[in-house]
């Protein structure tokens, strides 16, 4: 196994796990996503397992031990950087003080306002799968500050600073990100200068990283629902160094989950399946199923936006099972919001991006009653693609009341994610103006979205 992973040998790889494992073809298909047909040429050297998106399928799928990672990295990259005619990003060896530095420049450009590239550039197709095969694989890193009569980092601090986290989360579910994205990154630079010029030891680090990973996950969340995309993708890719720094592996796999909203929202929707995958495996010792539920909604959300509606269906399937078993011992505080209600808004957001409106209408309406009242945005923002799952499946009357529902909801609240649904139910909604009930809610969003835009 050493030498066919070494040689990047993958027919080899299967033959032998399969051979072990007792593994049918088509075990190895639905494990990993790929085509028995194509599994069957590769073991018998017919085919080659080229392609990146298929090569974490696979190693994912069969999930590669630990202490056999290293031996794919150097192949990787220098099959990658040869192939593409291009230098792999220079910091990608994870060190702590690269985590600082890789955090600083993305805050720069946050606090600026500038939408610019960085020192590590938002990256795309080969990149960032080098990233994310980074955290699965890159040896931990020690986070430890010597002497040098600074600010100490008690742990009594820390929980006052975890706490201004969790507030600012809490505060997005309500009233949107566009409120919370400054304040954010002002969070943020506090925890980096304490990075920087605090006095701690390894333990108290790697729990400082922690809070720092969970900051700037939520930061870069609040700018790209903000409509930032690639200030959002910096610092995404900072908070996954911060991650891999506490050695929390839910961290990483929130960082993680992240990318992939990125990827099947505003990037390569494979992206997503690669970096939900990635998740998954790197989890896959902990008890949380909810946990596990939430990164399966987000490669199912990459497979619809791909059209692959039987990998969608069986993400979402396997997402519903977790979800109904409850909470685990290794679920995070952080992932709340995990609920069927947010398992069927999803399948619902699947079900409009796969073409099937009255499905999609029918698991929104599943899911609209499971939302908290205070989870506002949360709320408005499944309530907008209900509405236009409902009208595209020529319910006018029940689209157009979802419709003034959500307008009621928006007030106060600010989110470019939101702002691009309502366009998109306005849309659905002057495709049937001849109905009067469409052409009601049409005037009123033409008035609300002029107000948003004030």
């Amino acid at each position: 196994m050493q030498q066919a992973l070494s040689a990047w040998d993958f027919g080899t790889v299967v033959r032998v796990v399969r051979r072990r494992s007792g593994l049918s073809q088509k075990a190895v298909q639905d494990l990993t996503g790929l085509a028995q047909g194509f599994i069957s040429n590769v073991e018998r050297g017919l085919k080659e397992v080229n392609g990146r998106e298929a090569i974490i399928a696979l190693l994912t799928g069969l999930g590669l031990p630990s202490d056999l990672r290293p031996l794919l990295l150097a192949p990787f990259a220098q099959i990658e950087s040869q192939r593409l005619g291009e230098t792999i990003d220079p910091l990608l060896p994870w060190t702590a003080a690269r985590m600082v530095t890789s955090l600083e420049a993305a805050v720069g450009g946050a606090m600026s306002g500038l939408n610019r590239r960085s020192v590590i550039a938002a990256l795309g197709g080969a990149g960032l799968t080098q990233y994310i095969l980074q955290t699965a694989i890159a040896p931990p890193e020690t986070v430890a500050a010597t002497a040098r009569n600074g600010i100490g980092v008690s742990g009594q601090l820390l929980t006052s600073l975890q706490s201004t986290t969790d507030a600012l989360r809490l505060a997005d579910a309500s009233r949107g990100s566009g409120n919370l994205a400054r304040a954010a990154t002002a969070h943020l630079k506090v925890l980096l200068r304490l990075l920087k010029e605090g006095d701690f030891n390894e333990t108290t680090g790697q729990r400082l990283a922690g809070v720092t990973a969970d900051t700037a996950i939520q930061t870069g969340w609040y700018h790209f629902d903000s409509g930032a995309h690639s200030t959002a993708h910096s610092l995404l890719l900072g908070a996954l160094r911060a991650a891999h720094a506490s050695g929390d592996s839910r961290l990483r796999a929130g960082a993680l989950s992240f990318l992939a909203i990125y990827g099947y929202s505003a990037g390569d929707p494979r992206d997503a399946i690669t970096a939900a995958r990635t998740a998954r495996q790197i989890i896959a010792d902990r008890d949380a199923p909810a946990l596990h539920a939430m990164l399966l909604t987000r490669q199912a959300r990459g497979h619809a936006r791909l059209r692959e509606e039987r990998q969608a269906h069986i993400a979402l399937e396997e997402a519903q099972m977790l979800c109904a078993r409850g909470r685990g011992e290794d679920d995070p505080h952080w992932l709340y919001w995990i609920n069927s209600g947010e398992i069927m808004g999803q399948t619902g957001s699947c079900l409009l991006d796969l073409g099937r409106p009255e499905q999609a209408a029918r698991a929104f309406a599943d899911a609209r009653n499971a939302f908290s009242p205070d989870e506002i945005r949360t709320r408005a923002q499944f309530l907008s693609r209900a509405a236009t799952a409902q009208m595209r499946a020529g319910d006018v009357d029940a689209g157009s009341a979802t419709g003034h529902e959500v307008l009621t909801l928006v007030a106060g609240v600010r989110s470019a994610r939101l702002n691009d649904n309502l366009v998109a139910m306005l849309t659905e909604a002057r495709r049937c103006s001849s109905a009067a009930p469409a052409q009601e809610l049409l005037e009123r969003g033409r008035t609300v979205m002029e107000e948003r835009a004030a």
